[in-house]
């Protein structure tokens, strides 16, 4: 059931949500001799998500925590839709699908911990890295073989878009 109705739903999907910490990155916190908090994104997933943006698929973040990184990741690959500390991931839904004429069926949301999952149960398409909690895993309708941080999103946005019949994307 999971993977063929999972095919299906990955059709219709116009918007991915992306949580960061456990999703985009490995969820390691890091910081500087200043107390600066730095990431490590894996490049392979930024070059998807740009795949992603070109074959018509639009990408938003959402995370609970701020970092100035997670800010400059996303502006290189041209991500406008991002939102950092945010308690509840939930109550963003209606806004982003109300601006793109979409309904929450036509979202998918890639999550890893049990904050996650509250937004993971309301869109059409639940998305988690392999190392997700056992909860989110639980609830998601696909789950990547590989961890947060380390290739997921690719994978993930690999199989949304050949669902699709758009991968590899033109010009990408």
């Amino acid at each position: 059931m999971r993977t063929r109705e999972a095919a299906r739903r990955a059709r219709g999907i116009r918007l991915l949500i992306l949580d960061v910490d456990g999703v985009l990155s490995d969820g390691r916190l890091v910081y500087g001799p200043a107390g600066e908090e730095t990431k490590v994104f894996y490049v392979r997933d930024g070059h998807a998500i740009v795949a992603a943006r070109a074959a018509g698929l639009d990408v938003a973040v959402v995370s609970g925590r701020s970092s100035t990184a997670v800010s400059r990741r996303l502006e290189d690959l041209g991500v406008r839709e991002v939102h950092q500390g945010v308690r509840d991931k939930v109550a963003l839904l209606p806004d982003l699908c109300n601006r793109r004429g979409i309904v929450p069926g036509d979202v998918a949301f890639m999550g890893d911990d049990l904050q996650d999952l509250a937004l993971l149960t309301r869109v059409g398409l639940a998305l988690a890295p392999a190392d997700a909690v056992r909860e989110v895993r639980r609830v998601a309708h696909w789950i990547s073989r590989l961890p947060g941080g380390s290739g997921a999103v690719r994978e993930a946005i690999e199989w949304l878009l050949k669902a699709r019949g758009a991968w590899p994307p033109p010009g990408v």
